[in-house]
Parts: structure tokens; sequence; C-alpha cells
């Protein structure tokens, strides 16, 4: 900050004795977003007619000041009154608040975002106008959150990739607004790995809660908008999943979450033993065939079998899921091989699948 910088501030502020005096009702701030909005409003004035106010040049070029409407915006310092120039033949179009804006840049951002959070518009009118002192009717908050309502639909209904060699399919409970009231739902998520390694969410859809059935629907979805096959799609361990996959993509490999298969085992045991019990999981998916994986498995059965009969037993049972990737050294579900999606080839064959220079990670991201 310069010098001429510090001296204009301590002149703005030689009267300052309190809050009120900058963020108030006529505070400085209000004052200056006034002067700062009607002086680059002027300037843009100038700009599109090409002289400045009162300058010679301007007569006879057919086009002039015509004096100025008034116009109250609003934004996080409140609502102020302005003056907008304009011209005798309404060519002109002022930018730093547009035709019909009344709300400034980022406002309505913030109205997105109350609503997103899962505010009632009334709470939304309450929250602006406690803490901006902005009066706003709940029509208006309505209107700013239909505005993306289309924009929303077009990317729900937006064409796919006829393939996708990897796809992440999962649902997250989130809170949200479902005729009329703040509950807990089911978001769906699919997020695809194109045959060039990027990643794109495909779609989000909401439910009560999570089920093979309402998956079966998002897959048939995904279908409908394109996607012709998928390689490998990975999932967690709810039931009935696989097979909804195997309905839409009878050729995809279904390649069960490892992180998911482990998280479910350690729910059975004790806060003190989960780190044993996690390195001797650790020993199954890490082994370098699905046959010493096999073997590690029933080391594990007879070790920790009598204390966690359970846990043994719901790797049998995910065997088929598990099988592939331990074999093969896939491993979509961590972040190392995630990152090395765009190493993918394709080959026909009981994978169809194969990752260049990515097949020595075991789970290691």
């Amino acid at each position: 900050m310069n010098n001429n910088e510090d001296a204009l501030i301590k002149e703005l502020l030689a009267n300052y004795k309190g809050p009120e005096d900058l963020i108030g009702q006529n505070g400085l701030l209000k004052r200056l977003t006034k002067k700062l909005v009607e002086g680059a409003l002027g300037a843009e004035m100038t700009h599109h007619l090409g002289y400045e106010k009162h300058d010679p040049a301007g007569e006879g070029t057919g086009n002039s000041r015509n004096g100025a409407s008034s116009k109250t915006i609003k934004g996080d310092f409140g609502q102020v009154a302005i003056e907008v120039p304009r011209d005798r033949d309404g060519s002109f179009e002022p930018r730093i608040v547009a035709k019909h804006q009344r709300r400034f840049t980022g406002f309505d951002d913030k109205i997105l975002s109350m609503y997103a959070r899962g505010m009632s518009t009334r709470e939304i009118q309450g929250h602006l106008a406690e803490i901006y002192q902005v009066e706003i009717s709940p029509s208006l908050i309505s209107e700013v959150t239909d505005a993306v309502v289309e924009e929303v639909k077009t990317w729900q209904t937006r064409p796919l990739e006829n393939l996708y060699p990897v796809i992440f399919l999962d649902a997250l409970m989130v809170k949200m607004r479902h005729e009329g009231r703040v509950e807990n739902r089911a978001v769906y998520v699919v997020v695809g790995i194109d045959l060039q390694g990027q990643k794109d969410v495909l779609g989000l859809w909401t439910s009560a809660s999570e089920g093979a059935r309402f998956w079966l629907q998002v897959l048939t979805d995904l279908k409908n908008r394109g996607v012709k096959d998928v390689f490998i799609a990975c999932v967690d361990g709810l039931k009935g999943f696989p097979q909804a996959i195997e309905t839409v993509f009878p050729q995809a490999q279904v390649q069960l979450c490892i992180v998911h298969l482990t998280r479910a085992s350690l729910n059975y045991v004790n806060w003190k033993e989960r780190k044993a019990v996690a390195l001797d999981l650790k020993a199954i998916y890490r082994a370098d065939t699905a046959v010493q994986a096999e073997q590690e498995l029933q080391t594990f059965s007879e070790k920790w079998g009598a204390r966690y009969p359970t846990i043994a037993p719901i790797w049998r049972r995910n065997w088929p899921l598990c099988e592939a990737e331990i074999e093969h050294g896939w491993c979509f579900s961590c972040a190392r091989c995630r990152a090395a999606g765009n190493a993918v080839r394709m080959r026909r064959g009981w994978s169809r699948l194969t990752l260049l220079g990515g097949t020595s990670c075991k789970y290691g991201g």
C-alpha cells in the first residue's frame, strides 16, 4: 500500500467512531459502493458514446446523454440506491449492473448456497434480512432457484460415451429438502473413467434409501443415454447390486471395493484388536495370486474365526467379486490406481481390461 492510499483511507475514516459508521445503514461502505458503481456506469456511458460529459465533440453525433433513472441494487453490502445513466436512443447496455438487474454479482450464489443446505425460502429471507439488511421476497428466492432447474435437467439428460472402461457406483446419505421437509435421502453417484483416462460424474439421482432396485433404474438410465458397455464396475457390498449390473451390462466385470469389504469386516472387531485384524486382512488382498489369497483367508479364519466368526464368511461370500482383482492386481478402489486410469488399454477376453504399468499396486494407494 503506497502513501497516497494510506492518506486516502485516513481521510475516509477521519470521522469514524464505531461499526455503524462503516457498515451501518448509511455507512461508508454503502456510500463508497454507490459512488464506485455510479462512476463505473458513467465511464461505460462515455465509452458507449465516444465522448466525455459536456464535451462539444458530442454535438451532432445523433446520440447523447439523457439524464438517469433510479434503481435499488441488493448485495452483501445491503441495499443501495443508484442512478443509472441513459442515452437518447436507448442503445446503452450497462455491464456492471445490467438492465433489469437488481441483485449484485455473487448475491444469487448466496441464495443458491443456502437453498442447497436445506433452508426454506422463508429462512433464507430472514437470514438475508438479519445479516445483510436486505428485504427479499420468497417469490424472488424461488425465481433464483428455479433459474438453475433447466440447466440441471440438461446436465442430467446429456448424452454419454458409448464405452467406459471403469465406473464407480456408490450412494451417500445427504440432508435435503423433499416435498417441503428436510430429511436424509440417498444420493446415487456414478463416476466414469473414459478411454482418455478422464473422470466424469455421469449422473446424480436421489431416493429415500439405497437399494438394488433403484440402482437398476440408474443403470438403465445410463444405457438409455448412450452407454453400451462397461468393462469394470466398482461397487460396495449392497445385496443384489452385482445382479442389477449384470442385467443391464451383462459383460461387465463387477469388482467389490476392498475398502468397503475391510470396513464391513472391522465393524465386528473391538477397538483394541482392530489394528491386528486389519493387518491380517491386508495379507489376503495383497496376496500375489488368488490361490495365495485363499490360503491367507484360511490362515485368518484359523486365527480369528473363534473370536470373530462372521468375518471369514463375509470374504468367502464375496470371493467371486474379489478373486479377479486379487489375481490381476486391479485396484480401482484406491487413489493411486484411479489416477492411473489414463493408462488403460482394451483387449477382448474374460477380463477385457489391463492396466499398463499399474499391476504392481496391490492396493497400496
